[in-house]
């Protein structure tokens, strides 16, 4: 992974442990079921964009690679594990 992919990862996984923590209290405090799913689908949505992310860097720089080795099986694994994590994320 590039390390400008990671230090925005990073950023956007700290956000999003502090708002899986604002989650946790809100819970404890009892607040409006509503303000707490609202807030849920906030925390997955964030995810989803780290996700994206770090796929675009696999296709990016995993992927890329293996096409431009001209190894056939490499690209072949390659493919494959990307298509089995879309799959795994439509679900």
């Amino acid at each position: 992974m590039r390390e400008s992919i990671k230090t925005s990862c990073r950023k956007r996984l700290n956000r999003i442990e502090g708002q899986v923590r604002g989650l946790s209290r809100m819970v404890n405090e009892d607040r409006y079921c509503i303000d707490i799913v609202t807030q849920i689908s906030a925390v997955r949505a964030a995810l989803r964009r780290v996700e994206e992310e770090v796929l675009k860097d696999h296709v990016a720089h995993c992927v890329e690679h293996a096409i431009t080795s001209g190894d056939k099986a490499d690209q072949r694994r390659k493919i494959t594990e990307l298509m089995a994590v879309i799959e795994r994320a439509n679900r």
